[in-house]
């Protein structure tokens, strides 16, 4: 099973992160983390990186599902999503499968609201 599903785009980084941004708000998600690794790694080790978002996303319904069926589901959330410059000049979006990292979280009563953020994040993928 793979951990991710990803789709390439032949447009410039800033606009695969909008597509991303508002497909990720039509499927009800919000971005409430954002990571840019080009700009940190910059900073913080003086190197030149591709372009490189990290955008944490979170499904507020699930989300809260989630953590009444686990408390520690905080440690998996929000849903990882990476906008990453390839070698080509492509684009490439991955979004994390959360019936992957929730394999490791050994309780039944996550499964539906896992299916649920899956089937929404690879709509999002799909439609970029």
């Amino acid at each position: 099973m793979s951990y991710y599903f990803a789709k390439t785009l032949d447009v410039p980084a800033a606009e695969a992160e909008e597509r991303v941004r508002e497909a990720l708000a039509q499927e009800g998600f919000g971005v409430l983390t954002e990571i840019d690794v080009q700009a940190t790694l910059r900073k913080k080790l003086d190197v030149d990186f591709r372009p490189y978002k990290i955008l944490g996303a979170c499904h507020p319904p699930s989300a809260f599902a989630a953590l009444q069926a686990e408390d520690k589901i905080g440690l998996m959330l929000p849903c990882n999503v990476v906008v990453q410059e390839l070698p080509s000049g492509e684009v490439e979006v991955a979004a994390i499968d959360p019936l992957a990292s929730m394999a490791a979280v050994d309780n039944p009563s996550l499964a539906a609201t896992a299916e649920e953020v899956r089937r929404k994040l690879q709509e999002v993928i799909e439609s970029l």
